[in-house]
């Protein structure tokens, strides 16, 4: 989620995609969704529900989710939920990223670091897992465990924020469910920053994220306590008037632990010019890009996700995978100095990508929904879809020894990550910088980095 704005409504994004369009009836037929998806045509009959959104205290604000969910229809404020999945599986996603089978690779440990509490959280993984024949993967068999920040019992809901931890259970569903895919024989560890009102406002009203960004050093630190292979973060917090502190200070420092991979989503609002979000800016932190996925029995076609939305009651903006330049930062961990030329010797990013368009977007299952919402099958996407999915690559691989933030991927062997040639995620260019930071070409490019994982050879 991108915490960053305070709106009068609920955001709504209309995609401006070309193709027929597919209508959704009101009890979601599964397969005429799924065969839309996977041909690229959904566009014209769905908007996308930015799922991140509440009250807190009196105030309605958009925490802006990395997350974004296919919405009933294109009038409708409610997510998408069908009887069975209808985005890709985790069978799909392995042969569009040439992953060997579930078996093999190593069976190491993946913390997702979330917000809020999530109570269905065991269940609902567990009704992923069986349903694409993924080994359970619960507390009793010591393959989930589910901790506060310091390591404490699973965070209790709080009725009063119900909005809020619905939103916030969408978002942590992605990243277990794509942790999952990436690593079927990996671990899961969840770790929960509590809702703390005062961070949370903090951050959005007063452009003050120092504090909540401190919460977000203390849960990797513990996951690094854990052993973990990797942490993936579907967060991007504005820099604010804190950038220096974020920069370099204590919880820039606590999210630098070489031999765990550290990884965030790199954001879904396109090109951001000069100014990143954090942690994506750190340069020990692999900023995870974005792509349209398109294709099936095999056959599948990547390009860089961006496209023209409106959301509803304002005028049309251009999303996407996001990349941009750290201007008060070096370059990351390992990048090449023609990599960092594109944004003037400073960190550039994104590192890799993997899908992110939510309209072609992954089956995921959620059925916490204290406010009310329709448990089920959602189709999903976002960066948020990307960094757990990468994070779990990372897991699996199992050469963690030389990992400080993306370095070893700019050094990995050739034909263990597939260039991503086509597709922006800006609409005017990208002024001041070079034409690599928002738009895909030959070699490394801001919306998908390197390009996407071909295997297991980059990990």
């Amino acid at each position: 989620m991108q915490l960053g704005r305070v709106v009068a409504a609920a955001v709504l994004l209309t995609t401006g995609l070309a193709g027929p369009a597919v209508a959704a009836a009101p009890d979601s037929s599964a397969a005429a969704v799924s065969q839309a998806l996977r041909n690229g045509t959904l566009g014209d009959s769905h908007t996308l529900d930015d799922p991140c959104g509440g009250v807190v205290q009196g105030h309605q604000v958009d925490l802006g989710c990395l997350t974004r969910v296919v919405a009933q229809d294109r009038t409708s404020a409610s997510p998408l939920t069908t009887p069975s999945p209808a985005g890709f599986s985790p069978a799909e996603l392995a042969r569009a990223f040439g992953l060997p089978d579930a078996a093999t690779g190593a069976k190491g440990m993946v913390t997702i670091v979330g917000i809020g509490a999530y109570p269905t959280l065991e269940a609902d993984l567990g009704t992923y897992r069986s349903q694409f024949g993924l080994p359970a993967c619960t507390t009793a068999n010591g393959c989930l465990k589910v901790t506060d920040y310091h390591g404490g019992p699973p965070l209790a809901p709080d009725k009063s924020l119900a909005g809020v931890e619905e939103s916030y259970a969408t978002e942590t569903a992605l990243d277990v469910d794509l942790a999952s895919a990436a690593c079927p024989g990996c671990r899961i560890s969840m770790v929960q920053i509590p809702m703390d009102v005062t961070r949370l406002l903090g951050a959005v009203l007063l452009q003050q994220p120092g504090p909540l960004a401190d919460d977000f050093g203390t849960a990797v630190t513990y996951a690094a306590g854990l052993g973990s292979s990797a942490v993936s973060m579907s967060y991007g917090i504005p820099i604010g008037l804190q950038g220096e502190y974020l920069g370099t200070g204590a919880p820039a420092v606590a999210l630098h632990h070489p031999g765990m991979a550290v990884l965030a989503a790199s954001g879904d609002r396109g090109y951001l010019g000069g100014a990143q979000l954090w942690p994506q800016e750190l340069p020990w932190v692999t900023s995870v890009g974005g792509t349209s996925l398109t294709g099936a029995n095999g056959t599948f076609t990547q390009h860089a996700w961006g496209g023209l939305f409106t959301p509803t009651g304002e005028q049309q903006r251009w999303v996407g995978a996001g990349s941009g330049c750290a201007l008060d930062l070096g370059p990351a961990q390992g990048q090449p100095a023609d990599v960092a030329a594109n944004c003037d010797g400073h960190r550039a990013g994104s590192d890799v990508s993997a899908v992110a368009d939510p309209l072609t977007g992954v089956a995921v299952y959620r059925s916490y929904a204290p406010a009310g919402g329709k448990a089920g099958w959602l189709v999903a996407g976002g960066t948020s879809a990307a960094s757990p999915f990468v994070a779990g690559l990372y897991a699996r691989g199992g050469h963690l020894s030389d990992v400080d933030g993306p370095n070893t991927l700019y050094r990995a062997p050739a034909g263990s990550i597939t260039d991503i040639a086509n597709g922006s995620n800006a609409q005017q260019g990208c002024a001041p910088f070079k034409t690599a930071v928002c738009t895909s070409a030959p070699g490394w490019d801001g919306p998908t980095g390197l390009g996407v994982p071909s295997g297991l050879g980059a990990f």
